[in-house]
């Protein structure tokens, strides 16, 4: 395999090599940036002569929902540098004011609503964009756009400034940005940019206006981006952050089971935090002593009838920032398995060809998955550990691509190695092919699998999957690798892949939840477009796939089918249907073999999915589906309706009502088996750009028929938690938190809601900038 996987990275090192161009896509006009002396004062107002003496553009082009069609308002575009920042400023017409979608809202916050922005990439390779964003009032919003993985991260935050301001023909935004905020080459004297600007004008429809079209026959878009030229005197300067940090808390805790004594906790710390800019194409970022408690608590998530860990986006500033450096095919870096580290250093850069990420942290403990083929679980060793994860991209074109990976993590009886080699082929502008392939090597502690035994690790029966894959005494090392395929033109697409990762194959830095599986996917689509009615976009879909683990047996096949529409007030529609044939539980748990030590079940669902955007007051979405899933608590055939949704609510400019809900009733032997409900409510008032407060409510309630289970259950359980937080932020450095939060719980050996845990904390920072 591995002789195969660099005979294909050297076939298609030639054949990009010798391509007798670029793309014939790539827009080669250029707009030439003047510099010009004088920083603009940011007021939303355009009297300063620098916007006279500015390089012009004019946004024409609605390039979403419709094709490169004419934009029914006008904006204006005036752009230049003075060596140190990059001034942009937008003049948007409207022809009724009162119509604009504002809102204050916390930065990075405003999608959905009216707002302008420019997206650059610095190095003109179409790999990287920077994206800026501001809405009428000023609110920023920052992203990176990543075209070697097709994803935008808004974990990025940058420091610059902007200010907005509505007035009776539209509205006017200004933003200054620092060249310190982004990488690009210094050496050269007149450098050039990729560059887009863009206004987001939400009415009926939903239009994306551009200075460029689009060409949806080609799948890289920021290979259609406009280049500009200039920057001869741009530096960075020092570009250096220094940031300490305050925190202080105290909290309580009890065992609400037993004495349900309160035990207390004080916590006072000072941290510090770094961000230098090396060079313009290398950044470290440094923390010591850091607080990575979460200020904002996730979205609440119920994992009852599903085997396998739920996944949590990272949200700790340290960790997202420049995380796109350390993104590949496989999720090998997932932050959130490092909980308490006391220090940590990242260096991110590009220069010329040569794109890297380092990054070192320890831990207090070490936490990972233990994956299988029908679930994993978290395990938790109580060893401190040190976590490393290196990223190295070389880009032998803007065609062609190889890089390497590696994460390590080590603690006195356990460790786990990780080394693959990635590529990326993008053979015409419709096609891309990816391909990865990884080895690992890993030791468990000897006692690791007694924490997986369901009640004595002497007993077979009482094993589980988890037990099993990690009864191990020596070290042991496994393979993954994965090849995807992707057309995509204007009319169609095509899709195919195959993923395997075996049964000795561990990723413990990353969330690699499945093992001993190897899947193959084929997949496709066509459009219909429509630029005349109420609909605009007409989409069939669907895909086939199979699954084996190593041994050759089947573990699930899968046909699915969906039909949608997209049209006015913002709407979109789905309608699916599934048919799944898999394994269900081992009938012997003391072996992992799947013929002959399982039941096989045939899942049929059908599935929905509506979301509306109608005015400024009101968005909701919501999907549902109904049909057969297996119940994994007493392995056979149930029905299931479920529900989940959101509904988003702008009440004024300044208060924000959000709700995400959850519904999952369940029949088994035609009898209920469970009725599970969650709820998570957001408010926010938003005093101005820069603070607000924020109540956080999240409530779950399960009810469980007990005659209709094979072990014993709680009839019912609640789980309630809220955090109030009041937040005040000069920039994504300098910012004051406070808040206060409380945890009950409830079940049968309880008479009511309990609280278990509580706290009230605060923490600040402030930046120091060179």
């Amino acid at each position: 395999m591995i002789r195969s996987l660099f005979g294909l990275c050297v076939l298609l090192a030639a054949i990009s090599t010798t391509a007798a161009q670029e793309q014939q896509s790539q827009n080669t006009s250029q707009l030439t940036i003047p510099f010009l002396e004088g920083a603009a004062t940011l007021d939303g107002v355009l009297d300063e002569p620098q916007w006279q003496q500015a390089a012009k553009q004019s946004l024409v082009y609605v390039t979403e929902p419709f094709e490169n069609t004419a934009s029914p308002v006008a904006t204006e575009v005036f752009i230049y540098e003075d060596g140190t920042s990059l001034f942009i400023a937008f003049r948007a017409h409207d022809p009724d004011p009162s119509a604009i979608r504002a809102f204050y809202r916390d930065r990075d916050l405003i999608f959905g609503g009216d707002m302008v922005g420019v997206k650059l990439d610095t190095f003109n390779d179409s790999r990287l964009a920077y994206q800026f964003f501001v809405n009428p009032f000023g609110v920023q919003a920052d992203v990176i756009e990543n075209e070697m993985t097709g994803q935008e991260s808004d974990a990025w935050n940058a420091i610059w400034e902007s200010a907005g301001q509505v007035n009776d023909s539209g509205y006017i935004v200004e933003m200054a940005l620092p060249l310190r905020t982004m990488n690009f080459d210094e050496g050269q004297r007149t450098k050039v940019w990729g560059a887009e600007f863009l206004r987001f004008y939400p009415r009926e429809d939903y239009l994306r206006i551009s200075n460029i079209p689009r060409d949806r026959n080609n799948s890289c878009l920021l290979c259609q981006l406009e280049e500009i030229s200039g920057f001869e005197n741009a530096t960075q300067g020092n570009n250096l952050a220094i940031v300490p940090t305050i925190v202080a808390g105290k909290s309580r805790s009890r065992d609400i089971y037993e004495t349900r004594d309160w035990t207390y906790d004080d916590n006072q710390e000072v941290g510090l935090d770094v961000n230098w800019g090396i060079t313009p194409e290398f950044t470290l970022q440094a923390t010591l002593n850091p607080d990575f408690s979460q200020v904002e608590a996730d979205v609440a998530q119920l994992s009852i009838n599903n085997t396998f860990a739920l996944f949590f986006d990272e949200q700790r500033p340290f960790f997202t920032e420049n995380a796109d450096y350390f993104s590949s095919n496989l999720n090998l870096v997932y932050t959130r398995n490092i909980g308490s580290p006391d220090y940590g250093a990242k260096v991110t850069g590009r220069v010329d060809d040569h794109s890297i990420g380092v990054f070192v942290a320890d831990d207090v403990a070490t936490t990972f998955l233990v994956p299988g083929n029908l679930g994993s679980s978290v395990a938790e060793i109580q060893e401190s550990s040190n976590n490393t994860a290196i990223r190295y991209r070389y880009d032998f074109s803007s065609d062609f691509s190889v890089g390497v990976v590696s994460t390590l993590r080590k603690s006195d009886s356990y460790h786990n190695y990780v080394n693959g080699i990635d590529a990326r082929y993008l053979i015409t502008d419709n096609d891309t092919l990816r391909a990865q392939f990884v080895v690992s090597e890993t030791q468990y502690p000897d006692f690791l699998f007694r924490d997986f035994c369901s009640e004595d690790c002497s007993v077979p029966q009482d094993f589980s999957e988890e037990a099993l894959r990690t009864q191990r005494t020596d070290a042991f090392t496994g393979q993954a690798f994965r090849i995807n395929y992707r057309h995509e033109a204007r009319d169609w697409f095509f899709r195919a892949d195959h993923y395997s990762n075996g049964e000795d194959f561990r990723a413990d830095l990353g969330f690699v939840s499945r093992v001993d599986r190897s899947t193959s996917v084929i997949g496709g689509g066509y459009y219909w477009w429509n630029e005349n009615s109420w609909w605009n976009r007409i989409r069939i879909s669907g895909d086939w796939d199979i699954a084996h683990n190593d041994d050759g047996e089947l573990l699930e096949k899968e046909l699915e089918a969906n039909v949608s529409i997209r049209g006015d007030y913002q709407s979109f529609a789905e309608i699916g249907y599934l048919r799944r044939d898999r394994a269900g539980l081992r009938l012997d748990p003391s072996t992992l073999a799947i013929d002959g030590n399982s039941d096989r079940f045939t899942e049929r669902q059908w599935r929905m999915f509506v979301e509306t955007q109608p005015n400024e007051i009101l968005y909701l979405n919501s999907f549902m589906s109904y049909g057969d899933q297996i119940d994994f608590a007493n392995n056979r055939l149930g029905e299931r309706f479920f529900i989940e949704g959101e509904v988003e609510l702008n009440v004024g400019q300044h208060l924000f009502v959000g709700g995400y809900f959850l519904h999952n009733e369940f029949d088994a032997d035609n009898q209920p088996l469970f009725t599970a409900n969650l709820l998570d409510a957001r408010f926010t008032y938003q005093v101005d750009a820069r603070q607000f407060l924020r109540l956080i409510v999240s409530y779950s309630y399960i009810e469980r028929n007990q005659d209709n289970y094979i072990d014993a259950v709680d009839a019912e359980s609640q789980d309630l938690g809220w955090q109030l937080l009041y937040s005040y932020k000069v920039n994504p450095l300098t910012k004051f938190f406070i808040g206060v939060s409380d945890t009950s719980f409830n079940d049968d050996s309880l008479t009511r809601l309990t609280s278990a845990e509580q706290s009230v904390f605060m923490k600040f920072s402030y930046a120091w900038l060179e």
